[in-house]
């Protein structure tokens, strides 16, 4: 059903029970018990005098603070206006204030009282007894409300006055909904709405890099609407997720808030509580938390219904410790305290609810006529004194009310110098005062309050969000209490350096779902919770583009070791001072020497029998193809660049080309002796050693033209191969310089040479029957078998490990 047709049932029935205003607002039993304050113009009041009753019963025991502090606030506020000579001159403001004893539903058939006098009923045919009309009492018209308190009680009030256009202020209702100007048009507050209030606490928790937190409520229009608030605010504005939305019951079970802290504790990373419930809930929730022995656990951020009050903290103090709270912008008063500090029985016997309070203030019993005293109970004097005989302190919302109660009498103020220019006390404009006339001038105020700060109010009737921020302090201070650290007026402005937490420390602790992820890795997401994340490692030549995303390194760069960017890959080439290079350079010494001396040798002794029987123009061409096999080690040890690597081209080949061109040609000769001389005396041709050089060089040329070939179409330059040295770790992985020369293309240059070998071979089998006498046949033939039989081991070995080192090279590739 919508909240606001209960009101209009209500007064249904009430017509339909033949209820007259007079026996219901007159002299039946249930009359409700107000205070009356006699004025030319009525301003209604509802105040929580007394707590909620026990079942079955309205109302329970006197609220000193919320609830008679208050009320005396609106008195003494109706002294200070009715006194000043500037507002409202020669018109006395009156008053109907009313309990609402905590209790929407109670609150709602007291605030009848208020419409009672709008309410037409036709009379003509009720008679007394002598056959007269009855003379009815025109109740006094209220034209405008101060309150109600709690949120629920405004909401249930506001839906009956606005049916009778009766404007009404709050000092303290907060919940969000009634800034529905659509609902709620005659509700104006000079308290700000939650909304504010949680934007404030969003403020709050993203400065303390809080992004994961839950929530606790009351249940009831201000927990549940000040939740709403903050989870609806924390979603718009992001990087606060909530963990979990906790609801307490209105009445809750024994062991309730004990599973109420287990069901925190099940999200143990959001220690971030958000807590929007009244004093006792905050009481309980406290003590669940110190009996669980959690204390230091949870991190509270409390509502403006925690604020700075002792009562929610009393003996849980260390729980309590760390708690930030809010509560709006306030100020004691200090004309107020004067005056209440001076109340007493004899002087205030306008506050019928007075005596009750005196009673529990003093811890008294007064003795009333007809009423025996309690046995044992202490006989109030009369002559105590508040302050000095009992604790004081003004309640915080002492300013709010004495604020509301001027806003109207401004309203009425500028009305009359509008309505009424010139005219003394009340004219007939103003006779009677329309509501939606008086919400106009209500919502257009403008004045500086009792605290010195502006009141004034919004197009839905809210007034401006300031609030100041208090954190409970008790370890390594002076004074044990709540500390201001700072104040949010449309934006925050928090003093981190002043806070301190559980134990005294002065680090901010965590509320987050998941730790920042360190350099190098990327968020992996919870699907769902934006706050929630998994870190995952950027591996292999990954780096970490941003925080959600890896990705490879440019070919020729590897990851820094923190894995943020890609740095070059180290260019390594064969050093010299190398160990790979070191033996084959000496052993490639030693082959020089030897070669060296064998041709000097042979120089030497160039003319004797044994150099010329062993055909010693082939023999130099030999040792010149050994020289240079030896030579080649220096070029392919040396640091690549054109010109090197065009020699390695020419010469990898040719002193191979050389040595095999040079055997070739003697077994050939060989064999072509011993071949002709089985079939005739006449040698065969070309075994002159001229001929023997003109086959030798011209089998060399071969390879030379192929090799000049070679160097036109490709002209050789240097390279850098990231392939060969990639290792799995990163780390390692270098680049190797060296020339364009690949695999094939080497054992290509040296094909002709193993085409010479392998022919060579073929002439040394066949030559292998010569006589003993011509020696050098077999030693050649050994020679060519050995040879054979390592270039076809080395062949097959060196491309099948080429290719497999390259089929795993881009598994790798493919896998990373």
């Amino acid at each position: 059903m919508d909240p606001a047709a209960f009101p209009l049932l209500w007064l249904w029935a009430l017509w339909a029970w033949g209820y007259s205003p007079g026996w219901v607002f007159g002299q039946a039993p249930t009359q409700p018990h107000s205070i009356k304050i006699e004025g030319e113009i009525t301003l209604g009041g509802l105040f929580p005098v007394h707590s909620r009753g026990p079942a079955g019963v309205p109302c329970g025991a006197v609220k000193k603070e919320k609830g008679i502090h208050r009320m005396e606030a609106m008195l003494y506020a109706l002294d200070q206006i009715n006194s000043d000579p500037n507002v409202l001159p020669n018109i006395t403001l009156g008053a109907r204030i009313l309990d609402t004893c905590s209790r929407d539903t109670y609150a709602l058939e007291q605030s009848l009282t208020f419409v009672q006098a709008l309410i037409q009923k036709d009379t003509s045919d009720v008679r007394c007894s002598n056959g007269e009309p009855p003379i009815i009492t025109k109740p006094e018209r209220v034209v405008a409300v101060i309150g109600a308190s709690a949120s629920s009680v405004s909401i249930m009030v506001a839906n009956v006055l606005r049916l009778f256009a009766i404007p009404q202020i709050s000092y303290a209702s907060t919940a969000p909904e009634l800034s529905d100007s659509n609902r709620y048009d005659f509700f104006s507050r000079v308290v700000p709405p939650d909304s504010y209030q949680a934007q404030a606490m969003v403020d709050i928790v993203k400065a303390l890099g809080w992004n994961y937190v839950s929530t606790l409520a009351s249940e009831g229009n201000y927990g549940e609407s000040g939740v709403d608030a903050f989870v609806q605010i924390s979603r718009e504005a992001g990087g606060v997720c909530i963990a979990q939305s906790i609801k307490i019951p209105r009445e809750p079970k024994p062991g309730e808030f004990d599973k109420l802290i287990k069901r925190l504790m099940e999200t143990p990373n959001a220690r971030g509580i958000i807590i929007f419930a009244n004093e006792d809930d905050i009481r309980r929730v406290l003590e669940a938390a110190r009996f669980a022995n959690l204390t230091g656990q949870f991190l509270w951020v409390g509502s403006d219904s925690w604020g700075a009050k002792i009562s929610p903290i009393l003996k849980q103090e260390e729980v309590a410790e760390g708690a930030v709270t809010i509560l709006p912008k306030r100020a004691s008063i200090e004309g107020f305290d004067q005056y209440f500090t001076t109340r007493s029985l004899e002087n205030n016997r306008r506050n019928l609810w007075f005596a009750e309070y005196w009673e529990e203030d003093f811890k008294c019993k007064l003795t009333r006529p007809g009423m025996q005293p309690e046995e044992g109970a202490r006989k109030c004097t009369g002559e105590e004194r508040i302050g000095r005989d009992s604790p004081y302190e003004q309640e915080g919302k002492v300013q709010f009310v004495i604020d509301a109660v001027y806003a109207m009498a401004h309203a009425l103020h500028n009305m009359h110098l509008d309505l009424c220019p010139g005219y003394t006390g009340v004219c007939e404009k103003m006779d009677p005062i329309h509501g939606r006339t008086l919400l106009n001038y209500i919502l257009a105020v403008n004045f500086n309050g009792s605290a010195g700060t502006p009141v004034m109010f919004n197009e839905n009737g809210d007034a401006p969000g300031r609030y100041d921020i208090f954190q409970f302090q008790l370890t390594n201070t002076s004074a044990p209490g709540y500390r201001a650290i700072g104040q949010w007026t449309e934006y925050l402005r928090l003093n981190i350096e002043d806070m301190q937490w559980s134990g005294g420390q002065k680090d901010i602790p965590s509320s987050v779902c998941s730790l920042p992820c360190n350099p190098g890795e990327r968020k992996k997401m919870v699907k769902g919770v934006p706050c929630c994340w998994h870190c995952e490692l950027c591996d292999g030549y990954q780096y970490q583009l941003d925080e959600f995303t890896c990705e490879m390194c440019p070919f020729d760069m590897r990851p820094n070791q923190n894995r943020t960017a890609c740095r070059p890959t180290p260019i390594v080439k064969l050093e010299w001072s190398s160990p790979w290079a070191v033996l084959p350079i000496f052993l490639a010494i030693l082959g020089i020497l030897g070669t060296t001396f064998i041709v000097i040798t042979f120089i030497r002794f160039n003319d004797t029998p044994i150099v010329r029987a062993s055909g010693r123009e082939l023999s130099y061409v030999l040792l010149t193809g050994i020289f240079l096999i030896y030579t080649i080690t220096f070029l392919l040890i040396a640091e690549p660049g054109v010109a090197i690597c065009a020699l390695r081209r020419l010469f990898l080949g040719l002193g191979m080309a050389i040595s095999y061109s040079a055997l070739l040609t003697k077994t050939n000769r060989i064999y072509r002796i011993f071949e002709q001389g089985k079939k005739s005396v006449t040698p065969p041709k070309f075994i002159s050693p001229t001929s023997q050089l003109v086959i030798t060089f011209s089998l060399i040329s071969v390879q030379v033209v192929a090799v000049v070939i070679w160097l036109g179409v490709a002209p050789p330059h240097s390279i850098i191969d990231f392939e060969e040295q990639r290792t799995p770790n990163p780390e390692f992985a270098q680049g190797v310089l060296k020339c364009d020369m690949s695999d094939l293309s080497i054992i290509s240059c040296l094909s002709y040479s193993i085409i010479l070998m392998v022919t060579c071979t073929v002439y040394a089998i066949k030559a292998r029957g010569v006589p003993e006498n011509f020696n050098e046949a077999k030693p050649i033939g050994f020679t060519m078998y050995t040879t054979c039989i390592v270039w076809l081991a080395f062949v097959p070995i060196f491309f099948g490990t080429a290719q497999s080192a390259e089929k795993v090279g881009t598994g790798k590739r493919n896998r990373l």
